[in-house]
């Protein structure tokens, strides 16, 4: 997967948009400040969110964090192997550990994400 293809949220979220459907996991960034993690709660297929909205969660030795949908849209998949490997999301942010793939009601939602180089500035920021 290439990370230029991607677009990101502030909350440190990618997605993946082919054909209108969304692939949705958290940053490397993320699973480095979460640190190891050990259970994942995902919503079930046909639950719908909004841009913005929490989908679920995800618990590390440290804290446990919100996840954020990206864009607005219908669940149609989860990665139902989190359940019993939630650590795939440290080892493979960007490939296994993915979390949900959602159709999106508005493509044009993903224009309001950040960049590649967005995304990268911001983690900079974070880091000073």
């Amino acid at each position: 997967m290439n990370l230029e293809d991607l677009r990101y949220t502030k909350d440190h979220e990618w997605i993946l948009v082919e054909n209108q459907i969304g692939t949705v996991g958290i940053t490397d960034h993320a699973q480095h400040q979460l640190g190891d993690v050990v259970f994942v709660e995902l919503p079930k297929v046909g639950d719908s969110f909004n841009a913005g909205e929490a989908f679920g969660s995800v618990e590390s030795v440290k804290a446990v964090s919100e996840l954020y949908c990206p864009v607005s849209g219908q669940v149609i998949d989860v990665n139902e192997k989190l359940r019993e490997t939630p650590e795939m999301i440290n080892s493979e942010p960007y490939g296994g550990g993915w979390m949900i793939k959602i159709k999106l009601r508005n493509l044009q939602e993903q224009k309001n994400l950040l960049s590649a180089s967005e995304y990268t500035a911001l983690t900079q920021q974070e880091k000073e």
